[in-house]
């Protein structure tokens, strides 16, 4: 018997932890679950624990070689010198580093798993979504791309069409890289422009390799973007690529760190935009794909105002349970807050006021505003792939 929503969760995904200072803070994970429970989202849904990936799911997307040194970095964080992207600033080595990394690809590659063989209508990992990790190389606070080993397993088991859509701030640029020639794989990437923010690529130009072009698509834009312009960015770009490449399994990715109070990004959006946009793509796996849809988590770096809302919103809409935007938190989790951080944190599940809602979205069919920065990305975008997948560039 399926359930609606399956959501990956236990004690032992804080592990994944770089150390004091490190802006990938565990609590952000923690005090996910916690508001997840106080907000009763855990009572609809199943929570499933998993065990670490075995090597051999590992070595589908990354190098026996890698893999190897990870678990060397893991032992002994002193020998990581900043080889195979370990021991640096961003990806510091740390003991169980290895283990940590390699139990979020197991929540990924479950998650799909249950979603596709019907275990589950939706899947829910928000601890993934480590969409920087290379084959060979971590990157951007990812050690292991968990996001690519559960594409991987999907078609490994037969499945012909896989669309993936990546909202974080940050280009989605280690997903797009192993699948850049595969052309049953669509990545979509809504960032902030690789010319002010990490890591620099995602350009509309960059469309897929040799036989498989028009499969990745990318929007690159400027910072200080605020909700409906990136709603709008969405909905003219990735929905109907999506629509056009006729997925039979949805996943996205839904790093929060585009949000206004983020420390590592110039975004202005608000949790609203972010709740908005989790509606909109699942919305869309149920119009194209019947429902089949996997979420991870991601970026975000405002480990109290904004990851635990977004991602508590991301897994209360995939068990069909919206929380509305006016909802108070909880004061036992409110205490917590303040007894951990010395913060009281938010006192509401949105930000903006009941006036300012539902966030208004100019449809693209309103025309083109060559003066906007925002519009001129989404035509970049639009101009680069559309026409690949039989779209018009004006109209659609």
């Amino acid at each position: 018997m399926s359930t609606q929503v399956c959501a990956i969760w236990g004690e032992d995904f804080t592990r994944y932890d770089f150390g004091p200072g490190h802006p990938m803070a565990p609590v952000r994970l923690d005090l996910t679950a916690r508001l997840c429970r106080e907000l009763g989202v855990f009572d609809d849904v199943e929570v499933v624990d998993v065990d670490v990936a075995t090597d051999e799911v590992l070595a589908t997307v990354h190098s026996r070689a890698y893999v190897d040194a990870v678990r060397a970095g893991s032992a002994d964080p002193a020998s990581a010198d900043g080889t195979w992207g370990i021991g640096t600033d961003d990806v510091p080595a740390f003991v169980g580093m290895h283990e940590a990394s390699a139990r979020i690809v197991a929540g990924s590659v479950e998650a799909a798993r249950r979603v596709w063989v019907g275990e589950a209508e939706h899947g829910v990992n928000f601890t993934g979504g480590m969409h920087h990790a290379m084959r060979e190389r971590a990157a951007g606070f990812c050690v292991y791309n968990d996001i690519a080993a559960a594409i991987q397993w999907l078609l490994d088991q037969g499945v012909e069409r896989v669309a993936y859509v990546d909202v974080d701030v940050h280009h989605g640029d280690g997903v797009q890289e192993i699948f850049y020639d595969d052309p049953r794989v669509l990545t979509v990437s809504i960032h902030e422009s690789g010319r002010t923010l990490f890591p620099g690529t995602g350009w509309p130009g960059d469309t897929g390799g040799p036989g498989a072009e028009g499969t990745a698509v990318n929007v690159a834009l400027p910072p200080g973007v605020t909700d409906g312009p990136w709603l709008r960015a969405i909905t003219a770009v990735a929905a109907p690529v999506v629509r056009a490449f006729e997925p039979q399994i949805l996943l996205t990715q839904h790093g929060c760190d585009t949000h206004r109070e983020d420390p590592l990004a110039h975004m202005s959006l608000t949790t609203d935009a972010q709740r908005q946009a989790a509606v909109n793509l699942h919305r869309l796996a149920h119009e194209v794909c019947d429902g089949r849809w996997v979420a991870f988590g991601g970026g975000g770096y405002d480990l109290v105002g904004a990851v635990p809302r977004a991602w508590t919103h991301l897994t209360a809409i995939a068990a069909h349970k919206p929380i509305p935007a006016d909802t108070p938190i909880p004061e036992p989790w409110r205490a917590h807050v303040e007894k951990i951080s010395g913060e009281r944190g938010p006192e509401r599940m949105g930000d903006l006021e009941p006036q300012d809602l539902p966030i208004w979205v100019q449809p693209w069919s309103m025309g083109y505003n060559p003066h906007s920065g925002v519009d001129r990305a989404i035509m970049a975008a639009r101009e680069a792939v559309f026409p690949l997948h039989g779209l018009d560039v004006w109209y659609e």
